[in-house]
Formats: structure tokens, sequence, C-alpha cells
């Protein structure tokens, strides 16, 4: 079988003259906002619960009671990712943006409501963070089917790496401002998170493009459908979300970032900050080189490797009891999932037609959602048992092994070659 291709006249494009598009830097310029008030808030909501566990479990009961709010975040996504994909593929996306936007303004305003009366407890906390996996639910599928239309195709590929580069951005700075803000008091942090909240959807009222998709004849099931029967028929796009799946199911270790920060490395809330940020700095290395230096050629290796630099750095860090080598460990973790995540969605992208983005953008997201959320819990799951440690070791190993057994499933995905 020949290597599968994505040829299509090429037109040369530059970083700069994707500035020109005023839209897609507006969304940019939203979307950056938005990543830095989601890692503030989860910063923040990942330490309180941890705190409030430790102050009558061992560390081990304490870290499970974290992983709930992966799993009660994704439970919303995985009973709405049918419609949250249809109504992308119907209604106009930019509104769709601004609702969930305004949900996430309430949620980060129930959660400085709560914690500055003193009301904050687990259960609530938890409950609060499953009203945020319902907006991001929406959220998802209508961003991604969104950013496509801003920009020309042949800008897809470095518009895809900015999107990425504001998403490891904000990854690197927020959690860097949520350790130091979470050190002065939850209730500042989720302040801060409110305030940026309200400046994501501010600059969503400026953008001024057709984001309106054509919509597509018959009933809204059929349509629901139409977008899993594509995911699953074609390999290349259902090999590589489910790449994503499987490895971070079994080798994300964020979950346990409180625990290492208190209980191992013994660093606090700052330090606790610098380890959620440093898989960002990585990531955001890499985005910034792919954004000037687009992938050209072996895609499907190139991905492949980057998966496995992801479960090889998970197993550093598990065992280091260094701080620098556990953050250069963290690091190498986010570029090789940087790398993983460019060609998956530049891939996706690529061979989707626009009127099936959001259908096919909310399957992604499902499994996306699926390998943070319930990779969280189950490294939760797997830590009261072999402890933090032990969870990461296991998870680096299964990363590792996931990526040996899906190259030999999707040969296709493998053999990938030009992103063009």
């Amino acid at each position: 079988m020949t290597s599968p291709t994505l040829d299509s006249p090429e037109q040369p494009s530059t970083t700069r003259e994707l500035l020109t598009h005023r839209n897609f830097v507006l969304y940019w310029l939203s979307r950056w906002t938005a990543v830095l008030a989601v890692q503030i808030e989860a910063v923040t909501l990942n330490w309180q619960v941890y705190e409030i566990a430790r102050r009558t479990m061992d560390v081990k009961p304490a870290a499970l009671m974290v992983s709930l709010l992966g799993l009660v975040t994704f439970l919303p996504v995985l009973l709405l990712f049918l419609p949250a994909g249809e109504n992308a593929d119907r209604r106009n996306r930019r509104r769709i943006l601004i609702v969930c936007y305004l949900v996430e303004i309430a949620v980060a305003g129930v959660l400085l409501a709560v914690t500055w009366r003193g009301l904050a407890n687990v259960p609530v906390l938890l409950a609060i963070a499953a009203a945020f996996g319902a907006a991001r639910a929406f959220f998802g599928p209508a961003s991604s089917a969104m950013a496509p239309m801003l920009v020309p195709r042949c800008l897809l590929p470095r518009a895809i790496a900015a999107s990425s580069l504001a998403w490891q951005t904000g990854s690197v700075v927020g959690p860097l401002i949520g350790g130091f803000l979470v050190a002065v008091s939850p209730t500042v942090a989720y302040s801060g998170s409110l305030a940026l909240y309200i400046v994501a959807v501010s600059t969503m009222f400026f953008i001024n493009a057709n984001t309106s998709p054509v919509v597509q004849a018959g009933s809204r099931w059929a349509l629901m459908k139409e977008g899993l029967a594509y995911v699953w028929r074609t390999k290349i796009v259902f090999g590589s979300i489910s790449l994503d799946l499987a490895a971070v199911i079994l080798g994300g270790v964020t979950l346990l970032l409180p625990a290492f920060a208190k209980d191992v490395l013994q660093i606090g809330p700052h330090g606790f900050g610098m380890l959620r940020a440093a898989p960002g700095v990585g990531a955001a290395a890499v985005a910034l080189w792919l954004a000037a230096r687009p992938i050209h050629r072996h895609a499907g290796r190139a991905m492949f490797a980057g998966v496995a630099v992801y479960g090889l750095a998970t197993l550093v860090f598990a065992v280091s009891k260094w701080l620098p080598l556990s953050l250069l460990a963290l690091a190498l973790l986010g570029a090789g999932d940087m790398v993983s995540v460019y060609v998956r969605q530049t891939l996706v992208q690529l061979v989707t037609p626009d009127h099936m983005r959001g259908r096919v953008a909310t399957v992604s997201g499902l499994f996306i959602g699926a390998s943070n959320e319930l990779g969280e819990f189950e490294s939760g799951i797997v830590a009261r048992f072999l402890g933090v440690v032990g969870a990461g070791i296991f998870g680096g190993v299964g990363a590792l092994v996931v990526t040996g057994l899906w190259a030999r499933l999707f040969p296709d995905l493998r053999k990938a070659d030009r992103l063009a």
C-alpha cells in the first residue's frame, strides 16, 4: 500500500501574511486570554481541592479526590458531544462561543463567591466543575470549526500552529500567574480568572466574518450519525485522535502535580505553578518553531515520535526527586505532545470538509477530553494503589506501549507524509 499524502497545489505563505487577517488575530487574542483564564482557574481549583482533602486524608485518597475533578468535567462532554458538534455545523459559531464564554464567566463568579464566603468544599467545587464541563462541550467544536473560516486554506497549517501557540503560551503564563495568585489567596486567583474571561468574550464581538456554516439537509440525528461514520471510515482521522486518547489516558500526570509539589518535591504552591507551567514552556517553544517552519514531510513519523517522547519524559518526571530535572522532563513532555497535537489537528482539518468540521471536531474533542479528564481520573485511581510515583511510572510505560501498538494498527497514519 502506498503512503497516503494530503497534497494539493501549494501556495507560498508566511507568518506575516497570517497577521494580515484581522479576524483571525482577534480570534487568536480571544483564545489566548481565555486560555489564561482557564489555566488560572484550573490551577486554583486543583490546589484548593487537594488542600481541602489533605486536611482529613492522606496523600493517596486526597489525590483520588482531585481526580474526580477530571471525571465530573468530562461527563458533560460525554453526554453532550453529539448535539454540540451538530450545533456547531448548524448555527453561527461565533455566537456559540460568546454564549459559552458567558457561562464560563458565571462559573468563575460562583467559584469566587463560594470561596470568598468560606463555603468551598469538595462536593461544591465538583458541582461547579461539572457546569464548566458543559460549557466546554459546546465551546470546543465551535472554536475548532471557526478558525479555518477566518483564513485561506493555504494558511491553515500556520493558523493551526498559531492557535496552538495561543494555547501553549497561555499554558505557560497561566499556571505561573495562578500559582502566584493562589499563594496570595484563591479569592484573588478566581478574580483574575473572571476578569480575563470578560476580556475574551469582549474580543469576540469585534470579529465581523461570516461564521455561519452551510447547513446540510437532513435531520439532526442523521447529521450526527454522518459525523461519526466519517471519523470511523477515515482511518487517518480515527487513528490520530484515538492515539492521543490512549496515550494521554495512560500517561497523563497533570492531576498528580499537586501531590508531587506538596508531598514529593515539597515546593508549595509557587513550585506547583512552576510544574504546571513547564509542559507549556516546552510546547510553546515547539509551537513557535512550527509556526515559522511547519512540518512538510514525514508527518506520521513525527506524530509517533512526539508521543514516544511524551512517554519517556513522563517516566523521567515520575522518578525525579530534583526540581530542575522534573521541570526539564515536563518541558520535554509538553514538546512531544505539541508535535503530536500539531500533526493531528492539521491532518483532521485538511481532510475534513467545512460542512462537517463541527461534528468531526466534537468527536475529536470528545477523544481529547476523555484523554485529559479520564486520564486524570485514571491517574488518581492508580495513585490510590501504587502511590503518585508509581502512577507516573505506570503512565509513562503505558504511553510507550500505546505508541508501538498504534504504529502497527494504523500503518496509513504512520506513513502519512505531507501536510499540504
